[in-house]
This record gives C-alpha cells, structure tokens and sequence, in this order.
C-alpha cells in the first residue's frame, strides 16, 4: 500500500457559521444550567407573555377558523410544555430546548401576522 498523506480539513463558512451557532447554543445552555431556578422563572414570564401576544395576533388575524385554532392550539401547548417542564424539574437541556422551541414558534407566529 502506498502511503497517503492526509490534508487538513478545512471548514467551509457554512460549517464556520453553523460550528458558531452551536458555540452560542452551547453557552446559553450552560448559562442556564448554572442558574437554572433564576431563568426559568424570567423565562416563565417572558415566554407566556410572548405567547399569549402570539396567540392575541392569531385570534385577530383574517385566516381561516381551522388554521388559526391549529396554530393557537400549538402556541398553547409549546409554552405549557416548557411550564410543565419547569414544574417537573426536568433535565435542563430538555427545559431549555422546549424554552427555545416556545419562544421560536411564538416570534414566528408574531412576524408572520405583522408582515
């Protein structure tokens, strides 16, 4: 067998922005470990004031009455799943993940009916 000389892999800006991505997810995650008790009750507040804003928006908006009872329905049951997890003291990467998941969905839902 010919010897074969390996090269450095080099990553592409994709993997730069995406190995970023996870190096702030992984700091906020131990943040939140750190002081979990502290941030899960600012948390609390913060995610059901921003999912009951979410679920204001739906309620006002011109879609149909089955889409928008859809999206309420899981508006309401990401929030309650983090409160429930928080109440639960479950693991505080599942806490933490099912935190992040609430706010992304409630912001979406925001944006998508101010545009």
């Amino acid at each position: 067998m010919k010897t074969s000389a390996s090269h450095p892999i080099e990553y592409s800006d994709k993997n730069r922005k995406r190995s970023k991505i996870v190096q702030v997810y992984n700091n906020l995650l131990e943040e939140f470990k750190s002081r979990q008790t502290g941030y899960s009750t600012i948390a609390i507040i913060a995610q059901s004031c921003l999912g009951s804003a979410a679920a204001m928006l739906l309620l006002m908006s011109n879609m149909q009455d089955l889409y928008k009872m859809i999206l309420v329905f899981f508006v309401t049951i990401l929030c309650m799943a983090y409160n429930a997890a928080v109440l639960a003291q479950l693991n505080s990467k599942i806490t933490f993940n099912l935190l992040l998941i609430s706010l992304l969905f409630s912001a979406l839902i925001i944006i998508a009916n101010l545009i």
